[in-house]
């Protein structure tokens, strides 16, 4: 296809497709899958080579938040039957963490529910930060705690923090469908704030809650010009107990022609492949491998990931090796400009993934609560109120399009720091 022949070329040489490449991309057939994998595949493998980095969800405070976006198990009145708790002491959370890292996690994501931290809140996770770094040695840690205010950012980074996560989700015209308790703008800000700070920024979207093609392309593009280091990709867990939770849109080819797509347009950034791969790709998951160079370990904030065993074999026997904690994940280009302070890009080097460095060449969840870090899945520290005991399996129920039920549940997430089960790590 001449169309996938453009894009590797423009993928190699980091130049950006254009919107209409872009939504081509996504309205190529299912006979054309493969060679679209292949195509974004080349690209892939020109910036990652064939490693995997892995990244481990730590839940920090799970439940209870009182902003009321529609995709969230954790959102305000949400029916869902999933742990809640307060925050994790230190020690706790730098306890769950290990389990991560004892399974290959070169990066801890800390994420918390809620709007955004108070000051109190960020001294606690400053310690936590501390905490983990102190018992492991090399890990990086992305905190994820909603909207920032003035200053949070910085302390965060004096703390030791690598990188701050919050999600654009959706494409700025739809966003208000999504959610009400704050903005678009709010979300970009937040992003902006953490990266004038020096933090690495990591900023994804969720598909599959019913947007359009259009609706996809923007929010990439947008993410494009925000030019975060990590891009991380989520589908839609259809809770029951959200307003979403009828919303089964995807299927393996769909999720695998988004990725295609992000890929394209951030050829050189970390594209994770982030909450509900194992739902709604399933058995097609390998073939993603070859479009994210970046995925989760194990189980979300509130829901259960497939064993990590089994993402570690996953990833041998499709060939990829597990990126070692000595390897710098970012191709040099993006990691120097990194090192040098991501406030401080040039801002003449063009909009877009892969536009730090100034040679004139034009150039990461997840759905959590009001923070929106990641997919949810989660740790608590004590029993949760009026839902099923550790290890009894919660199931949400999914219809095709014709309205019959299908046999394929999601499961809540029972297990974790302050539960009788061990982390799935």
């Amino acid at each position: 296809m001449d169309l996938l022949n453009t894009l590797v070329d423009k993928g190699l040489r980091r130049e950006l497709p254009t919107r209409e490449e872009a939504l081509a991309v996504l309205a190529t057939s299912d006979d054309e899958l493969l060679d679209v994998v292949a195509a974004a595949g080349k690209v892939r493998r020109q910036w990652f080579g064939r490693r995997v980095k892995l990244n481990y969800l730590v839940n920090l405070k799970s439940g209870l938040c009182p902003e009321d976006c529609s995709y969230c198990s954790q959102r305000l009145g949400s029916k869902a039957g999933i742990l809640k708790y307060t925050w994790l002491k230190p020690d706790e959370a730098s306890r769950a963490a290990a389990a991560g890292v004892a399974g290959g996690a070169k990066r801890v994501c800390l994420v918390a529910s809620g709007r955004g931290p108070t000051d109190r809140d960020v001294d606690r996770v400053s310690k936590t930060i501390e905490a983990i770094k102190e018992e492991n040695e090399g890990i990086e840690v992305c905190a994820c705690l909603g909207l920032l205010s003035d200053g949070q950012a910085d302390r965060l980074r004096s703390a030791g923090a690598d990188a701050y996560n919050h999600n654009l989700n959706t494409s700025e015209e739809t966003y208000g469908a999504i959610t009400t308790t704050h903005t678009y703008a709010d979300r970009v800000e937040t992003v902006q704030q953490a990266q004038a700070a020096g933090l690495s920024a990591c900023s994804g979207l969720i598909a599959g809650m019913g947007e359009s093609d259009k609706d996809l392309v923007d929010v990439v593009f947008a993410l494009r010009d925000l030019d975060p280091d990590s891009v991380p990709v989520n589908f839609l867990i259809p809770f029951e107990g959200t307003p979403l939770a009828k919303e089964w849109n995807l299927t393996p080819q769909r999720c695998l022609r988004i990725l295609a797509m992000v890929r394209f347009v951030c050829p050189d950034v970390e594209v994770r492949l982030a909450g509900g791969r194992e739902v709604h790709l399933r058995s097609m998951q390998p073939l993603a491998l070859h479009l994210v160079n970046s995925i989760f370990l194990g189980d979300y904030l509130t829901s259960e990931g497939q064993a990590g065993q089994t993402d570690l074999d996953m990833i041998a026997d499709a060939g990829f090796e597990v990126e070692g904690a000595g390897t710098t994940t970012l191709p040099h280009h993006r990691a120097d400009a990194l090192s040098g302070g991501c406030g401080a890009r040039d801002a003449t080097a063009g909009p877009g993934c892969g536009s730090h460095d100034t040679d004139g060449a034009a150039g990461c969840g997840s759905h959590g609560g009001g923070g929106g870090c990641g997919p949810c899945g989660g740790h608590g520290e004590q029993k949760p109120e009026g839902v099923a005991g550790a290890g009894e399996s919660v199931t949400a129920s999914r219809t095709d399009a014709n309205g019959a039920a299908r046999t394929d549940l999601v499961a809540v997430r029972r297990r974790g720091a302050g539960t009788d089960l061990a982390p799935n790590a």
